[in-house]
Parts: structure tokens; sequence; C-alpha cells
């Protein structure tokens, strides 16, 4: 627990000054979520980082674990264009033991949406349970390289008896979007 409130405590910090200094300029947008799903996949905060080679989103999560009975997982939303409204891609995975991801072009949040799998750039994720943190990599041959991103991300969990109901948990509010985020 002091491991976690020791980075939340930092982070909270890096948002605070990050998002004084103004994010679309930055190339790195940092946030803490208050919203608490009581759950494994509940996300405390989350860190973008726009760089000159990859887009790094980080998910810092309370108790995370690799139980595939918790059916913890999450997806990236990522929006490249504008003038379109909506997220381009989508990043979807599980957060336990034996689980896949994919990165996927979309229309949109519904899975309906969802397309095929990215064909080029590559893109990889890891889950870190003694930090209680999820990153995400896409390389931005495979975001078609744009110069400003923003996110929007959301964890979900089953419990026990099946149920998922109470265990979503979207950074801010239900598809709701960083600031644009300049490559940095």
């Amino acid at each position: 627990m002091r491991k976690t409130t020791s980075a939340v405590a930092a982070l909270s910090s890096a948002a605070l000054t990050i998002a004084l200094a103004g994010p679309a300029h930055a190339g790195l947008y940092g946030i803490d979520d208050p919203q608490d799903t009581f759950h494994g996949s509940d996300i405390l905060a989350l860190q973008v980082r726009n760089g000159p080679e990859n887009l790094n989103v980080t998910t810092f999560h309370s108790g995370l674990r690799r139980d595939p009975a918790t059916g913890s997982g999450g997806r990236v939303y990522v929006d490249t264009n504008r003038n379109d409204a909506g997220p381009e891609y989508v990043f979807v995975a599980g957060f336990t033991r034996g689980t896949d991801y994919q990165f996927l072009k979309t229309e949109g949040f519904r899975p309906g949406q969802w397309g095929k799998p990215v064909a080029n750039g590559d893109y990889i994720m890891r889950v870190r349970y003694d930090k209680d943190l999820v990153r995400f990599r896409m390389s931005r041959a495979a975001l078609g390289n744009p110069g400003s991103v923003r996110v929007s991300v959301v964890a979900s969990g089953t419990r026990t008896d099946g149920t998922s109901h109470g265990l979503v948990d979207w950074v801010g509010t239900r598809r709701s979007f960083t600031p644009w985020v300049a490559r940095g």
C-alpha cells in the first residue's frame, strides 16, 4: 500500500506540474483518477508520453492481480485526428496471466466498431504486478505518425460470481479523452 501511495503522490505532483505547464506542449500528460472500483482493475493514475519514437501510456492500479478469475483487462483508445470525432485506434488487453492483447483500427468505442489489427509498426504491453502498473507502447509507424494524440482509458474486471457491474473504471468520465498531447 505504501508503495502505491508513494507512486501516486509522485505522479500527482508531476500531473499538477504538467497541467500548469500546458499539456499541449509537454509531450507528457498525467492525471489522478478519483473513481474507485475496489477491484484489481481500479486505475489510480494515468501517464501519457508522446515521444519522438513511440506513444507510451502507463496506467497505475490498486491491487493488480495475475489470477484470470479477476477478468481484469482494459482498453486504451487513441485519437490521432482532430477533424474526426472519436478514436482511430484501440489497444485491447487482458491484465491477467495467460491473456493477450491486440492493437486495432476503430471507428468508435463499441466493440462492433473495432476493425482489423494494425499491420504496420510495433506495439507491446507489459504488466508489472510488483508495481501495480501496465505499460502500453505504440510506435509512431503503428499510429500513422501523428503530431498530437489524446487517449481515453478504461479498465474492468469480474467478480467471483461472474458479474462486473460497478467494476468498470474510466479515467475521468465515460469515454472522455485527455487533452491533446503534442509530440515531445
